[in-house]
């Protein structure tokens, strides 16, 4: 058999290089891309605000005193104390109050398939969640009130469910006149206001006895109190500010922030010395607070009208006022003006040159520039005149403002508070050199510096 032979071709492959153009450029993304990703990572981010048009309402609360028609009812002998009536509740003059064990021990009360009414249930919640939504550390006290509270609302539940109420009690305690019963004295039942100051609307010393924590009470002791007209005031210290603020104001506006209901009542100040008191006057409503000395109110006021920014973005920055003469004006923009100025060095010798100045506000008369732009000693020229003015540290004024980052980098704008609360302030608009609606600002100051990149 014949063998063919064939003939075997062997192409060499072409190898290409790694470092290529196509290479190089991948590279180059790929470390572009892990640098800005590690310096978004590492950097400090910048919380933005948006502005927009708002008002302030309701920007004044206070703890105000409630002072009303309270008579103290006292024990006749001692024992120990059953109470019937609910705090609060509006009683009749001759009704059963409670009753005096003199034995020293209660009477047991049994109750078959007892069973805690919805309406109580409520009671329990609200006062526990009003305790725990007011608590504060240093007026920890308030704690065994809480509990004196509790075991009250108990008490007379356990007093509706009895078969036999407290008919078998002897020694009924009775309200001598018609009103609101309450089981806690402060010390402040005979305070009139010609006898207020500011001290007594100290929380932290302010205590009261829950009449209902004791076991026993004692001949003479403090049995409950009536609250026995339905005419009561409400009274909180004011400033100079409010007090200009509510000048020639007879009736007022506010809410009431244990329930949120607003009301509207006359409104007076009552001076005592150097200090001053709101008042207002009420005639109704009274059911719903009895059981409060003191209570948290608002003033709904009508305020102005602006652009609403939080306090936090505010900063103050310093500047210095130049007249309107020292200026060149850059016929393009009004935001910015040219000064010849004269600097020295430590060797006497000077030197003249212009610099391009930002303007953060302009009145008419003078530009108000960044301090940092000229250092004290300096001169600023009139051009083509021997004038000049001397720039010195004792003539720098304090601008409050905000940092604009529109652009992308943080620009000092001026502002003017017209209204302003513990959290916002309400500004001016329509000022070139200040703030607009939508603009975009720097939510807390302390965090930037002027001219700062905000990514």
């Amino acid at each position: 058999m014949k063998k063919i032979k064939t003939k075997n071709k062997v192409s060499k492959y072409h190898k290409y290089s790694f470092f290529n153009i196509g290479t190089l450029l991948f590279g180059t993304i790929f470390i572009y891309m892990i640098i800005t990703a590690f310096m978004y990572l590492t950097e400090k981010h910048i919380t933005v605000y948006e502005v927009m048009k708002g008002t302030i309402t309701g920007n004044y609360r206070f703890q105000a005193l409630s002072m009303r028609t309270e008579e103290i009812v006292n024990a006749s002998q001692s024992g120990s104390v059953r109470y019937f009536e609910h705090e609060g509740s509006k009683t009749s003059a001759g009704s059963v109050v409670c009753a005096i064990n003199e034995s020293g021990a209660q009477e047991p009360v049994v109750i078959d398939d007892f069973a805690l009414p919805s309406q109580d249930a409520a009671r329990l919640r609200n006062t526990l969640a009003s305790f725990t939504i007011n608590y504060k550390g240093s007026a920890f006290q308030k704690t065994y009130d809480l509990k004196a509270g509790v075991d009250g609302i108990i008490s007379e539940v356990v007093e509706d469910s009895a078969d036999n109420g407290y008919v078998s009690v002897r020694n009924q305690c009775t309200a001598p006149d018609s009103g609101f019963v309450i089981y806690e004295i402060d010390g402040l039942e005979d305070l009139t206001e010609d006898q207020l100051t500011a001290e007594l609307f100290d929380q932290t010393k302010y205590n009261a006895q829950n009449l209902r924590s004791r076991k026993n009470v004692t001949a003479g002791e403090p049995l409950f109190k009536l609250v026995t007209e339905e005419t009561w005031c409400l009274y909180f210290p004011i400033d100079q500010k409010l007090l200009t603020e509510l000048a020639d104001t007879e009736k007022i506006r506010f809410r009431f922030m244990k329930d949120n209901e607003t009301f509207s009542a006359p409104f007076s100040v009552v001076y005592n010395g150097d200090e001053a008191f709101g008042k207002i006057s009420l005639d109704n409503s009274l059911v719903r607070y009895a059981t409060d000395r003191f209570l948290e109110i608002e003033l709904v006021m009508n305020k102005k009208t602006g652009l609403k920014i939080p306090s936090s973005a505010i900063v103050e920055r310093s500047f210095y006022k130049i007249p309107e003469e020292y200026a060149i004006k850059n016929q393009d923009t009004d935001s910015e003006i040219v000064l010849k100025v004269e600097t020295f060095a430590e060797d006497g010798s000077s030197e003249v040159k212009y610099i391009t100045a930002n303007v953060y506000d302009h009145d008419g008369k003078d530009y108000m520039i960044d301090c940092e732009l000229l250092n004290p000693g300096d001169y600023v020229q009139i051009e083509d005149s021997v004038k000049r003015l001397q720039i010195r540290e004792k003539d720098a004024l304090t601008l409050h403002g905000v940092y604009n980052i529109n652009k992308g980098y943080a620009v000092f704008r001026e502002i003017t508070v017209i209204d302003e609360n513990e959290e916002y302030c309400v500004v001016e608009s329509n000022n070139i050199y200040g703030l607009a609606a939508y603009d975009y600002i720097v939510l807390n100051a302390s965090e930037v510096t002027a001219d700062q990149i905000v990514y």
